[in-house]
């Protein structure tokens, strides 16, 4: 699997694009599975559910299923957050994983920058190009944050899923 980040600071436009990219790559025919990194507690059950109530008695994993879906919800009590790699490794195969977030990570990125966020650039050198609403002075491309063809042509060359890009 080929793996791709989108990163930038809070209120930066990075689910917007990856929603976009998402929709635009898998409308070419590819394959493509999202991560979502979450800096705070989430949950994705509700009280009262059955689901839930397992998951209070405490069971260790809730495998929740449907003839549409599934959702395995494991409960990491007392452990370390799992590593990107780790939860890379519980996927099915795809062509591309689209990962938000994980900025600290080896994996290739585009950053997300909004001017009015008045935030720096990330641009370490996981960062191959910005996806920005202005003119920015870098060293690497940079897309307009409503272009997402084109980043995503940029994305899937950079990957090899693309022969070539221009």
């Amino acid at each position: 699997m080929k793996i791709y980040g989108v990163v930038g600071w809070k209120n930066a436009g990075k689910t917007g694009l990856m929603e976009r990219l998402v929709s635009e790559i898998t409308l070419r025919g590819y394959s493509v599975s999202t991560v979502k990194h979450a800096h705070h507690s989430f949950d994705v059950d509700h009280v009262g559910k059955d689901s839930y109530r397992h998951r209070a008695a405490g069971a260790r994993e809730v495998l929740l299923a449907s003839r549409n879906r599934f959702a395995l919800m494991h409960e990491l009590s007392d452990e370390d957050e799992p590593a990107l790699e780790e939860l890379l490794a519980k996927l099915a195969p795809v062509d591309l994983v689209l990962v938000e977030g994980y900025k600290r990570d080896k994996h290739p990125k585009i950053e997300a920058h909004r001017h009015e966020t008045g935030n720096a650039l990330i641009a370490d050198e996981t960062v191959r190009a910005f996806a920005a609403d202005r003119t920015l002075d870098v060293d690497r491309p940079v897309f307009d944050l409503n272009a997402t063809a084109l980043i995503a042509d940029f994305i899937l060359q950079d990957v090899g899923l693309l022969e070539r890009w221009e």
